[in-house]
């Protein structure tokens, strides 16, 4: 059965992998922040021209190690100064006293949708009606990033365009709550696709003519999906870079070094999804697998995958870790009670039909599974190892059990399950992103000049990852939004609306 997972990311640093010059996003992802409005209100925790956030544990995302005991002082929507907690302070600065909490920057969430997969009638043989649909989740899953640290993100391939947006026009304007935006395009899908919502590219004209429109309309990036061949792929590439924006990849007829020698900027999934070796693979051909077989097939540390990853950076091509929705695959990993009460009653009915079916695996296919799962975590671990950037984010598709917001924090987690000390995935989730989107100088990182994009946690995730679930307040542009209120606002409506 074809993978209904989705992806989408770019990459390069200051320029595309083909060296032409990228778009300045910062004016249009990172706009002047317009005063909370009535609809977001609510949801506002502090807003003050001057905050200091005192007594308060910072992981700067620079993968340094962690400073107790510091202030942090916000001015209109600025980080004015980082220091120690006797640092002088505004005697009008507006103070809160974050004793026993931890502070890190923004998650900049790299494949984080804006819909969700709908499966008509599904049964507790998995059997369902066609077609798959996408419905967008534009009042809920905004709000779910935003209460769980996100405050910047990629749309990672959308299926009404349109709708995302206007939606970051509207939350730009503050009118609606949620994060930065950066919105990437229609999928750019080739024929035999699964998912009706989605335009089958026809040849590479058609290609370039889309991502021409599309850049037009204003989208900032564009993401290349499972059945677009070579020469549509390379056509997309070209009038992307052309244009300055970048393109990412859920790549399957089109390999991982065929992608790289277009010169794509970014692939998706880790390595879950390079068909390359995949049995039968033929040109231009999405294989059953989707890659998993070549993933379970690489020793990580053998000369095929050290070949691979030294192609890959010496392209420069960054690779986006998607490893909750791989995660998915695995028995028993069901969501906490708090994630579950987010999902419609029909979600929840869907997932959980989902789950008892991961849950009653025969052994061997669970094996199988969880080997392939160590392949890619450790072929993620080597590819940083070599050079590349890795960035993250969590793809809420799949069965249903990565949830906006909720399933970024469980990405980082991940990641130090994977190998990386808990500020080295912090580091990943936060400044990675906003380097390969050029946006380094504005957000990913806890330093003054930098703007206000903070998320506050009760606890010490330095030291125990799990305790970055513990969100307490997300600082977007300075202005403090309340956790608990915007969850509040959404619960059971994720897959609904």
């Amino acid at each position: 059965m074809r993978r209904v997972i989705a992806a989408a990311v770019a990459v390069s640093i200051g320029a595309s992998a083909m060296g032409a010059t990228t778009l300045d996003l910062a004016p249009i992802v990172l706009p002047k922040a317009a005063a909370p409005g009535k609809a977001v209100q609510p949801f506002v925790r502090v807003n003050a021209a001057e905050v200091a956030l005192t007594h308060v544990r910072v992981i700067d995302g620079t993968g340094t190690p962690a400073r107790d005991d510091q202030t942090i002082l916000i001015e209109n929507g600025k980080i004015a100064a980082v220091g120690a907690s006797d640092m002088s302070l505004p005697a009008s600065a507006k103070r809160v006293d974050l004793s026993g909490h931890t502070v890190f920057p923004g998650l900049v969430g790299m494949h984080d949708h804006l819909f969700y997969i709908a499966v008509p009638n599904l049964d507790g043989a998995l059997h369902s009606d066609p077609p798959l649909l996408l419905p967008e989740m534009a009042f809920s899953a905004p709000r779910l990033y935003l209460a769980n640290g996100v405050t910047t993100l990629r749309t990672t391939g959308s299926v009404e365009p349109y709708t995302d947006l206007n939606l970051k026009r509207a939350i730009d304007h503050g009118e609606l709550p949620g994060p930065h935006m950066d919105i990437t395009g229609p999928y750019l899908e080739g024929s035999h696709s699964p998912f009706i919502q989605m335009h089958p590219i026809r040849d590479p004209g058609d290609a370039k003519e889309t991502v021409a429109f599309w850049a037009k309309q204003g989208v900032t990036s564009f993401k290349a999906y499972m059945d677009l061949t070579r020469a549509e792929l390379k056509a997309a590439v070209e009038e992307a870079h052309a244009l300055g924006l970048k393109i990412t990849g859920h790549l399957c007829a089109v390999t991982y070094r065929q992608a790289a020698e277009i010169g794509i900027d970014n692939l998706e999934h880790g390595f879950f999804v390079n068909t390359e070796h995949d049995p039968g693979k033929a040109p231009d051909t999405c294989t059953a697998s989707d890659g998993m077989d070549t993933l379970h097939a690489m020793d990580p540390q053998g000369s095929d995958a050290k070949s691979l990853i030294h192609d890959l950076v010496a392209h420069h091509v960054a690779i986006t870790s998607t490893l909750p929705v791989f995660e998915q695959d695995l028995p028993h990993r069901s969501l906490g009670p708090q994630v579950l009460a987010m999902l419609s009653p029909q979600a929840k009915h869907d997932y959980l039909l989902w789950r008892a079916h991961a849950d009653a695996l025969p052994p061997e296919r669970v094996k199988q599974r969880a080997i392939t799962f160590q392949h890619g975590m450790a072929m993620e671990r080597e590819f940083v190892a070599a050079g590349g950037l890795l960035l993250a984010g969590p793809d809420p598709t799949g069965n249903g059990g990565i949830v906006p917001g909720f399933g970024d924090l469980r990405e980082v987690e991940l990641l130090v399950k994977e190998g990386f000390t808990p500020v080295q995935a912090i580091h990943i989730a936060t400044y990675n992103g906003a380097l390969y989107l050029g946006l380094q100088d504005r957000i990913g990182s806890i330093a003054a000049g930098k703007d206000a994009d903070l998320v506050i946690v009760k606890g010490n995730p330095a030291q125990h990852i799990d305790d970055i679930e513990h969100v307490e307040t997300v600082f977007k542009d300075g202005v403090g939004y309340d956790t608990q209120s915007l969850l509040k606002s959404v619960q059971g409506r994720y897959g609904e609306y």
